[in-house]
Parts: C-alpha cells; structure tokens; sequence
C-alpha cells in the first residue's frame, strides 16, 4: 500500500480513495461516479466482469464497488477472481436481495453487500466503513503471538507450528478478531459488527460458515470453541 493511502487512511477520510465501479448501466454508472466524486473520491468506471478483473494487472485501487447482473459473467465470480490476487476490499452492490446472494457474496470474500435501490449517503457510509477498517490493519502490528498460532496482520499471513495456512481475506479477519482475546467469548452479532463492520440484523449462518472452514484449516474444531446461546471464543490447542 502507497505511502499517499496509508495517510488518508489514518485521517480517516475518504477524500482522494480510489474506487473501481463496475456497473453495466450507464445511467446508475453515471449518478453513482457523480456522487463518489464530488464526495472527493477518485472513480474509475469499467462495464465488464473481465474488466474488473484485468484492472489488476496493471493498477490498484482502495474500494470496489461489484455489480453482480454483468453482461459477461456473474459478479459473484468476478469478486472471487480478484479476492485470488488482492485484499482490496469489496462490496456488493446488486438488485438481488436474496439471502443465499448474500451470503454467496460475502463467503466468496466480499466485504459487504448493498441491495438496489440504495441511498447515496449509505454508499458513502459503507465504503468509509470499509476502508476504516483497511486502516485498522495498516496501523496494527501482530495480532496473535501464541505458542503455535501465529497471526501477522501486516501481511495477512497465518502460520501454525511454522506451516502457512491460506485463508480467504474474511476468513482472515475473523480468526484475527477472535485470537487477539484468547478465552474472550464473543456474541455473535458484535463478531458481525466488528468482523463485518456493518450492523446485522439477519441470520448468522455466514458466520457459521466461515468458522467452520477456519477450524477445518487449523485441524481441529477446539481452537474456536462455540458457547451456547452466545457466541464463540478462541483458545489455543496444545499439541
């Protein structure tokens, strides 16, 4: 990250953030680009999933902004493409309200999820809140320095007993959430709010996805022990 993005992020500002739009209708194209830039944010606008995705190989941005009705593939699958190479985060911005899309969305490393017709105030009050968190993870050194568990915010790199363990970006931010209180236990909704960085109000079966795919990857499910009725907690497993 650029040493320019790195001090708009600590003012905790959006002036000057880059976002890569990618939105096939002109017309939401157009009021969307017009309101991000007279908030002070810089807009590139591309029509196509492949256009999102090829954006990455020769430049960067701070926020996307994923359509998911595109005329070449589904929003969904471009997200998942960029979420292979960049931690940038994503949101979701589609007609398609369902749960399942959004719970697709967010499993698939989407960092939120906003439904058509949307205000621009909430727009603008999503991607501060995402990129608030870019900075939370700019200004944090290690997480977690366990006896075996190692969590290295910085470079979003786990180890376990010195092996790398891949996580997707959420997933990431998750057991870096929960492993910087070991034996703390976390209500469901504020691991949402905090994880997420959104209030939510709906199911909470997308949590339940993404902890039972970190402890799969951690080998055992004793490193996130579930507390009935409230939450979870971390607690390191002894060889």
């Amino acid at each position: 990250m650029s040493l320019l993005r790195v001090n708009w992020l600590e003012r905790g500002t959006i002036e000057g953030v880059k976002v890569l739009l990618v939105e096939d209708d002109q017309s939401i194209a157009d009021s969307v680009s017009a309101s991000l830039t007279t908030a002070g944010m810089v807009v590139e606008h591309v029509a196509t999933g492949k256009a999102s995705i090829d954006y990455f190989v020769d430049d960067i941005c701070d926020v996307v902004l994923m359509d998911l009705g595109l005329p070449d593939m589904d929003g969904l699958d471009a997200a998942k493409k960029i979420r292979e190479t960049s931690s940038v985060p994503i949101i979701i911005v589609s007609a398609r309200g369902d749960e399942l899309d959004r719970i697709l969305g967010l499993e698939l490393g989407a960092d939120d999820y906003v439904v058509k017709p949307f205000s621009q105030r909430e727009l603008l009050a999503r991607i501060r809140a995402v990129t608030r968190r870019a900075s939370d993870h700019v200004a944090t050194k290690d997480v977690s320095l366990l006896k075996r568990l190692h969590v290295d915010e910085p470079t979003h790199i786990v180890t376990l007993d010195g092996n790398e363990i891949e996580f997707t970006a959420k997933e990431f931010d998750l057991l870096s959430f929960l492993a910087s209180e070991p034996g703390v236990v976390f209500r469901r909704n504020d691991i949402l709010e905090h994880v997420w960085d959104t209030p939510w109000y709906g199911t909470t079966k997308t949590l339940d996805a993404h902890i039972a795919s970190i402890r799969k990857k951690l080998g055992s499910p004793d490193w996130i022990q579930s507390v009935r009725g409230v939450g979870f907690k971390f607690v390191e497993v002894e060889l």
